[in-house]
């Protein structure tokens, strides 16, 4: 993040809706493209592809914060799969709008958004609170209490 920011600061962004609907909770952010086909397992929403900076970690229930997907077309299946098993992200925010990414928001359920007139990668980061209201294309971001947040 470039400029400096207070801890429980609000930041808004907007973006273009991909799917309707209102979610909030802990932002989970990665600048790795996720791969669902043998990168998430389904029944925990746990990123398991080897050498991804997320490694080990869960995305149930979180405002899941990435450039989009990689991979096959089983990535939108995986995701399905999160959304029965009850382990799917509370919320996507991502960059790059592909096939697959659309497909995999959908089945997903989830509020999902793209298109933001500022890079969410630069203002998230993970333990951020977010709330995504997909329907009207706001985010806000309230800025977790962090050590190095400057006064």
């Amino acid at each position: 993040m470039s400029e400096a920011v207070i801890a429980g600061q609000t930041i808004v962004i907007r973006g273009r809706k991909v799917v309707g609907g209102v979610a909030e909770g802990e932002a989970l952010v990665t600048r790795d493209r996720i791969s669902g086909w043998g990168g998430i397992d389904p029944r925990t929403g746990t990123v398991v592809e080897t050498r991804h900076e997320l490694r080990g970690q869960s995305f149930a229930g979180k405002v899941l914060v990435f450039p989009g997907a990689k991979g096959s077309s089983g990535w939108s299946a995986m995701f399905h799969m999160t959304r029965l098993m009850k382990s799917a992200p509370a919320a996507f925010l991502f960059n790059e709008m592909t096939t697959k990414m659309a497909l995999g928001a959908v089945v997903t359920h989830s509020p999902a958004m793209t298109d933001f007139e500022r890079d969410p990668l630069e203002c998230i980061e993970t333990g951020d609170w977010v709330r995504v209201d997909a329907d009207r294309g706001v985010v806000e971001i309230t800025k977790k209490n962090n050590k190095g947040a400057q006064p």
